[in-house]
């Protein structure tokens, strides 16, 4: 059974983020989803830089899935919305979802996939320790 917890992150969309007709180009999408997972972890208590220089624990993306629904344009306010899909021995399944923060209009549906490995990219065949106490401590854990 997948976290009730679900974060809501909250930004807009900027030039930089769009192509020359001031929509959203595709990969900005990815970028948001990062901050996202980011933000996520760190509700919960955890630190991605801490887990790597402390805990030799990185969680590199080995998955993505992304349908595009409707675009976002320039400054549209946006509304990143992360949730844990799923938890298996060696990896994590991230559910996200890209809005408009007025409109609740969905422009992008993903599942992102990540697994952990040590600092040098040997893989962990079960998640590690420091990975699991994040979804035992948390109330509504796995």
């Amino acid at each position: 059974m997948p976290h009730k917890i679900v974060n809501k992150l909250y930004s807009k969309v900027y030039y930089s983020d769009t192509d020359a007709y001031g929509v959203v180009w595709h990969g900005s999408y990815l970028r948001w989803l990062e901050m996202g997972r980011v933000e996520y972890l760190q509700e919960l208590g955890t630190n991605l830089k801490d887990l790597a220089e402390q805990n030799n624990i990185i969680m590199p993306v080995v998955e993505v899935n992304l349908r595009y629904k409707s675009s976002a344009i320039i400054n549209d306010p946006i509304k990143i919305e992360t949730e844990i899909l799923k938890v298996d021995r060696a990896s994590i399944t991230f559910s996200q979802t890209i809005k408009n923060a007025i409109t609740d209009k969905v422009n992008v549906l993903a599942t992102v996939t990540a697994v952990t490995t040590d600092n040098k990219g040997k893989l962990y065949r079960k998640l590690p320790c420091p990975i699991c106490d994040i979804f035992s401590s948390t109330p509504d854990s796995l």
